[in-house]
């Protein structure tokens, strides 16, 4: 198992944060490496420190281009760029639809783009980025938590469909990690994902031993799938104690 020598990976995102500590651990496994971002020139500083390549943009249209600065062949793509949208449901439309195209559209499109080669060929791997959130909520983020899970969905049904036909999926699904992200969560993510935060490069080393390991579900803190678990078996119990996090925020507000 594992990442091959020389394999053709793609991240997204990798500007900074978790997508440069993705871009970083691949590169020191061997692989040739596509840095993607919206900010080119965070993109080459990335690609420069580990001899990758730069292709800054749209993640959700550079597939094509990622495909040819690696000659021709994609063989891990990692789905990392995201945007952390707050607000309620009360969120201006155009923040729900800019959280829907980056966390789960930029995902759709990058696999029709992919799976066509993949299929054919019976090998790909597929890394979605997703969130805690996306398998629990967030308070304080409606766009954000509901997109989360649209994007752990998308990586399921990939997984589900196609794994008896060589594709390889892993969904990511940290809590806090120290980021630009978490620093603009404020103060929910003060309260609630600040005290366990990790380090970007721990998230890389979690994907790893994933990769290694054939497991879909890659958890960071592993105590989120006690989480999801208590969830799953008594939805009133969870929600109740969910909802006294809202009220706790709600009065430091």
């Amino acid at each position: 198992m594992g990442v091959a020598q020389g394999a053709g990976v793609v991240v997204t995102g990798a500007g900074g944060g978790i997508g440069a500590a993705l871009a970083r651990r691949f590169a020191a496994a061997g692989a040739r490496v596509v840095v993607n971002d919206l900010d080119a020139e965070r993109a080459r500083g990335v690609a420069d420190e580990i001899g990758g390549i730069a292709v800054p943009g749209d993640a959700s249209a550079i597939v094509g281009a990622a495909r040819e600065a690696l000659g021709g062949v994609v063989d891990v793509y990692c789905a990392n760029a995201g945007v952390a949208s707050g607000g309620t449901e009360a969120a201006d439309e155009k923040v729900w639809a800019l959280a829907w195209d980056v966390n789960v559209m930029a995902h759709v499109r990058a696999a029709q783009e992919l799976l066509p080669e993949w299929l054919e060929r019976g090998s790909g791997r597929f890394v979605s980025t997703v969130s805690a959130a996306g398998l629990l909520t967030m308070i304080g983020a409606a766009p954000y938590s509901v997109t989360k899970h649209g994007a752990y969905a998308f990586a399921e049904w990939l997984s589900l469909t196609y794994r008896h036909r060589g594709l390889k999926v892993h969904a990511i699904c940290p809590q806090g990690v120290r980021t630009d992200m978490l620093t603009a969560s404020g103060s929910a993510g003060d309260l609630v994902l600040a005290p366990t935060a990790i380090e970007p490069e721990d998230v890389a080393d979690a994907l790893f031993e994933g990769i290694e390991k054939d497991r879909f579900l890659i958890l960071p803190h592993p105590e989120v799938a006690d989480f999801y678990q208590a969830r799953a078996a008594d939805p009133e119990r969870w929600l109740t104690n969910m909802n006294h996090i809202q009220q706790k925020w709600e009065a430091t507000g």
